[in-house]
């Protein structure tokens, strides 16, 4: 039974799973917006949240828990340099998800997640 279980599983073992949030969260990082599934989106906006959050604490143990989970030491080291003035104001809402037309191939619902 999943009674209560908020985590989105998209067809995918645990490990699998994680692998695959940490690296679109690097990618979004990087790159500033990416296009996936509408449900991947919506599971990695929750993670990309949680690295601009740790970002605009900027303390040590916040860096070492970001580089622990992204895959980019340099990408980490940028972040936390532009986090507090690109985000400081905020209290969330760093990502937008953006729905676009169907996949071609099987249908799937696809979005745009970007950095806003």
């Amino acid at each position: 039974m999943r009674h209560g279980c908020k985590v989105p599983e998209l067809g995918k073992p645990a490990d699998q799973r994680k692998a695959m949030l940490r690296s679109l969260t690097t990618q979004l990082i990087r790159n500033g917006q990416i296009t996936t599934t509408k449900a991947r989106a919506k599971a990695v906006r929750a993670e990309a949240d949680r690295m601009i959050t740790l970002a605009k604490d900027g303390s040590l143990s916040a860096r070492r828990k970001a580089m622990g989970y992204m895959y980019d030491k340099q990408l980490v080291h940028a972040l936390f340099e532009q986090a507090q003035e690109r985000y400081g104001s905020r209290q969330g809402g760093y990502t937008r998800v953006v729905r676009t037309v169907n996949r071609r191939g099987d249908n799937a619902e696809m979005a745009i997640i970007e950095l806003t």
